[in-house]
């Protein structure tokens, strides 16, 4: 099935436009978002998502109507990709069923990958530099029964392709922020050591 998605912030007046696209593009469904780029939740493109099934393909206006950033934007599309899910831009001329598609999400997933080797890399040299000013670094004081099982359910849940990091901080009850700080401490730390950091 073909399946639309156009998303447009309240201070625009292009839905139009995008649904004209999507119907030209023969989408049998399209899903309308109505909803500032800096909002996270995004209902319809939740809606969406749950429904998809193997070999359905993902039609958008742009990409960039995917997500509120571009690390975001290329988890959902590496995601859906792996699941089978076909995607395509009209104006970015992004196809994932071609070749030179494939060769964009390996692309993608080429960048992700940098990014997260940067950020092992920065927090490593932050504990060095820690460390050269005489401070340990690497391992916090000490964390709570609840802290550490969150950090190793958090672990597990990571590897879960089917759920953005907005669904797992979430499910946690936890805030953006502490999700990215607990991301960083489960990089540079075993589950065993997170075990042994309990305060007494």
């Amino acid at each position: 099935m073909k399946i639309g998605y156009a998303r447009v912030s309240t201070k625009e007046q292009n839905l139009n436009l995008q649904i004209e696209a999507l119907e030209k593009a023969g989408c049998e469904i399209i899903f309308r978002e109505t909803i500032s780029g800096a909002t996270k939740v995004r209902p319809e493109l939740d809606k969406m998502i749950s429904q998809f099934r193997k070999g359905d393909e993902l039609v958008v206006w742009k990409l960039d109507r995917l997500g509120r950033s571009l690390k975001h934007i290329i988890d959902l599309v590496l995601r859906l990709s792996e699941e089978g899910i076909i995607i395509k831009g009209l104006t970015d001329g992004v196809d994932t069923s071609t070749i030179n598609g494939r060769l964009f999400l390996n692309i993608m997933a080429s960048l992700a990958e940098y990014e997260r080797e940067l950020i092992r890399e920065r927090t490593k040299a932050g504990l060095e530099s820690a460390r050269a000013r005489g401070r340990t670094g690497g391992r916090p004081k000490g964390f709570t029964k609840d802290t550490i099982s969150k950090l190793l359910v958090m672990r597990s849940v990571y590897k879960d392709m089917d759920k953005t990091p907005e669904q797992i901080y979430k499910g946690l009850q936890l805030t953006r922020a502490t999700f990215y700080r607990y991301a960083k401490i489960l990089d540079t730390h075993t589950n065993e050591e997170i075990k042994k950091m309990e305060k007494r």
